[in-house]
């Protein structure tokens, strides 16, 4: 059985990825199984996605403690405790990230030896697809090469489920222009004997539970918010273009944490300490007077050693 484990923020399409690599396994005529875990939607939060498949029946479900292959879609994610990317390996994972940083520059960074392989998948998606965010079928592809499934296969499994999210055709067929591209700029994974490609599934393992006074989680303070500082989940800040706002103060009507604040000139003052990229404000925008700049690695949550 090969045990996939998918990094990524909310909106960065972690979980369509998995779904990707999934499906792209089952038409390759695999036993394959995906499922996400995630807390409230909320758009730059970490959250995880998990894809098995094998030759015989997946009996055990849940979250993948020790996974052949992670992805992580934003570097950033490596120095988010609560993130726990590094949760598991051992010097026979395979770990591809996402990152402008080279392969050994990030080799560097991690506190154990893993098998990396880092490319540029948001810089690929903006250059070809003129998006910002949205690389699920990119990292589905990098993924599927990883694991040795065939093009064929993740070509109709990449075109399943962006139909499915109803995404129009022209856009699909950019998509899987730029994810071949992305499928065969890496190497197929070294998985080591004992390690992926098994014919048993694992061993089941019998939950923890904890009582309610101990296991359920508490809000012992109120409006305790401003504590815990979001502004690692950007991918992408808003900036502003002074001479195009006209004071309409619609981005901080739209705003949904209360994160912009306006100046005596009715100018908007972004608190990036708190602001997740969620770019509602640039949407919004009647003027396009706020625009995406994309977040510098080595910024806000981590910095390369």
């Amino acid at each position: 059985m090969v045990a996939v484990r998918f990094h990524g923020r909310g909106g960065q399409g972690a979980k369509t990825a998995s779904r990707i690599l999934g499906t792209a396994a089952f038409m390759s005529g695999y036993v394959a199984q995906d499922c996400p875990i995630y807390g409230a939607e909320r758009r730059g939060a970490p959250v995880a996605a998990f894809t098995r498949f094998g030759r015989e029946p997946i009996r055990e479900r849940g979250a993948i403690a020790h996974p052949d292959v992670i992805v992580v879609a934003d570097a950033t994610l490596l120095d988010d405790v609560a993130a726990r990317v590094l949760e598991g390996v051992d010097d026979r994972t395979v770990l591809f990230v996402n990152t402008s940083l080279s392969t050994e520059a990030l080799r560097a960074h991690l506190p154990i030896p893993l098998q990396v392989t880092a490319r540029d998948v948001t810089g690929i998606a903006l250059q070809q697809l003129g998006q910002r965010e949205a690389i699920s079928a990119l990292l589905g592809a990098v993924a599927a090469r990883l694991v040795g499934l065939d093009w064929e296969s993740l070509r109709s499994a990449i075109g399943r489920e962006l139909e499915d999210l109803g995404l129009p055709e022209p856009v699909i067929q950019r998509n899987l222009t730029v994810a071949k591209q992305c499928y065969e700029s890496v190497e197929p994974a070294p998985l080591h004997k004992g390690q992926g490609w098994t014919a048993g599934t694992t061993s089941l393992h019998s939950p923890a539970y904890e009582p309610p006074t101990k296991g359920t989680a508490r809000i012992s303070a109120a409006g305790n918010s401003v504590l815990r500082e979001t502004g690692g989940w950007r991918t992408f800040r808003p900036v502003l273009v002074a001479d195009k706002c006209n004071g309409c103060w619609l981005c901080f009507a739209y705003c949904p944490d209360g994160v912009i604040a306006m100046n005596r000139d009715d100018r908007p003052v972004v608190d990036y300490a708190h602001c997740k990229g969620c770019q509602i404000c640039i949407h919004e925008c009647p003027t396009h007077a706020l625009v995406a700049e994309r977040e510098q690695e080595g910024g806000v949550a981590w910095t390369a050693k």
